[in-house]
């Protein structure tokens, strides 16, 4: 194996662990979006949506874990971090990505209708984004998208 194949495969993994995250928060009754924070190649925290179960608008995915992450690691900033999500993050959670000074973002299938990175307001390229993440998205996209149709066709 080479290393960039190593590389992918660790990327895979951690995608993996996201994805798993995601159907467990579908399998809660929540829309079904799983992310992880990884630092040094381990895993810091990790989350599913639990905003039905938290009764909280801003308890996607991202957010819990992030708020996780730094309780974990006792900072505010999370710049040694990179964060895998299975969808492209809303503004809110681009927004968080940004102050946290998430190192890398790494999501799985894109947003049109909600997304803020590379859709909609597409909040890194802003003037006045504090600070922008690596981002590089599609890695699991199949999964993810799979796993969220499934769990929208089921309650039509």
């Amino acid at each position: 194996m080479t290393r960039a194949e190593g590389v992918a495969a660790e990327k895979t993994s951690f995608m993996d662990l996201a994805l798993a995250a995601a159907r467990a928060a579908g399998d809660a009754g929540e829309v079904p979006i799983g992310c992880v924070v990884v630092r040094d190649g381990v895993v810091v925290a990790a989350a599913g949506n639990r905003t039905l179960a938290d009764r909280d608008p801003t308890a996607h995915a991202e957010m819990v874990a992030i708020r996780a992450a730094c309780a974990v690691l006792g900072s505010e900033r999370l710049p040694d971090c990179d964060l895998y999500v299975t969808l492209e993050p809303c503004p809110m959670c681009a927004a968080a990505i940004s102050l946290a000074r998430i190192r890398r973002l790494y999501y799985a299938a894109g947003d049109p209708k909600g997304g803020a990175v590379e859709s909609g307001v597409r909040l890194f390229a802003s003037p006045t984004c504090h600070h922008r993440p690596e981002v590089y998205s599609g890695i699991g996209e199949t999964a993810a998208a799979e796993i969220l149709r499934r769990f929208f066709r089921e309650r039509r």
